[in-house]
């Protein structure tokens, strides 16, 4: 046995996760894992994942795309919908504690190796599913996509100018969200195993993730019964919690209670703002939001938008410059968090989670080939 293999630190160590999915969600659940110690294998089929054409950029003819969700995994090609890919599919689920898979509802089924068809034969198994919208009900088993979900679930219609037409969120969304539930889910089973000796399905479906990504909207529609809509940058519940303009450059400013408000009005001089009856309370600075924005944005003119956030931010109000994404990935506290990592050939954005005495680590750059677990 190559021990060199073998991840040595990270809370998952020892777990071992047979990962056959492809795109986003599964994949992202495989990488996750995989930081936190989990020796991963990813399958895939001799064309390879679909996203490594997802570009430009690439890099030795696979994209970004594909790098950004496959780190802390070592690769083998297989075709599975071969009589030999399954012989070997199954001699892998013999070693995991863990698989992934996103087929489309049916195909792992069709090819004799789906859940129903090993849950017997492989009892430890904890398998997750990842898939569009589930395996049964009106849309059940139907593929899914981000953005067609995102349209579905009513994310694209409060998302966007208050008077232009909805909008895509301007990352995939469900995509991670999915991939996250996902391995909160085969947690939550590994847990359960520990009592039941079993493992069990999870299902983690892009159609759930998008409606749960809903509040405050759907709160406040089970509450008053009127159709949320668009409101830009502004919250639907708060105000100032808004981007607004400063002499230099737009900052994004999220007073939540009546004392950040007060600091705020004092810091800018617009104390007055405080006893005006429109802004005494929460609930009456979002009824007259848009008096509120324009006194607020003629105050601030005479600011430097830059300094003005950062001392908000030290006497306790929110307040923060709007950043390009470089900006954002260069900025010295991305850094400090350990939000950049770096291997030979490769960088990529860190663990967001730290544990104190099982760290993430990064063992293995993506496409890394294995032929089996370690």
């Amino acid at each position: 046995m190559d021990t060199t293999r073998i991840p040595t630190t990270g809370a998952l160590q020892g777990l071992r996760v047979l990962d056959l999915s492809r795109i986003l969600g599964g994949p992202l659940c495989g990488q996750i894992l995989g930081d936190h110690g989990a020796d991963v294998l990813k399958v895939e089929p001799p064309s390879g994942d679909d996203t490594r054409a997802w570009g430009p950029p690439f890099k030795d003819g696979v994209a970004s795309y594909y790098h950004g969700l496959n780190r802390n995994k070592r690769l083998q090609f297989l075709d599975l919908s071969s009589a030999s890919g399954q012989e070997k599919l199954l001699a892998l689920m013999a070693q995991a504690d863990v698989l992934i898979e996103n087929f489309k509802i049916g195909t792992m089924e069709k090819w004799g190796v789906g859940y129903a068809q090993m849950r017997e034969r492989f009892p430890r198994l904890v398998w997750c599913r990842v898939s569009g919208f589930g395996e049964d009900g009106p849309l059940g088993a139907w593929p899914g996509y981000d953005a067609a979900i995102q349209a579905m679930t009513g994310l694209m219609s409060v998302n966007g100018e208050r008077d232009g037409g909805p909008l895509r969120v301007g990352l995939p969304v469900v995509d991670m969200v999915t991939g996250m539930n996902a391995v909160i889910g085969v947690m939550m089973a590994l847990h359960e195993r520990q009592r039941s000796g079993l493992g069990q399905l999870v299902d983690a479906a892009l159609y759930d993730s998008g409606i749960s990504l809903l509040h405050p909207h759907a709160a406040n529609w089970f509450m008053d019964g009127k159709t949320p809509q668009r409101s830009g940058n502004a919250h639907p519940n708060i105000a100032p919690y808004d981007v607004l303009q400063t002499g230099t450059i737009p900052v994004f400013f999220a007073v939540g209670n009546d004392r950040q408000f007060r600091l705020l009005c004092a810091h800018i001089g617009c104390a007055a703002l405080v006893q005006d009856a429109r802004f005494v309370t929460a609930g009456q600075r979002s009824v007259h939001r848009d008096a509120l924005k324009a006194l607020l944005e003629q105050a601030l003119a005479g600011f430097d938008g830059d300094r003005l956030a950062t001392e908000l931010m030290e006497i306790g109000v929110p307040a923060a410059p709007v950043q390009a994404v470089d900006a954002a990935l260069d900025h010295p506290h991305t850094l400090h968090r350990g939000l950049r990592v770096e291997l030979p050939g490769y960088q990529g954005v860190g663990a967001p989670v730290k544990l104190s005495r099982t760290p993430a680590s990064y063992r293995h750059a993506p496409l890394t080939r294995g032929d089996d677990f370690a």
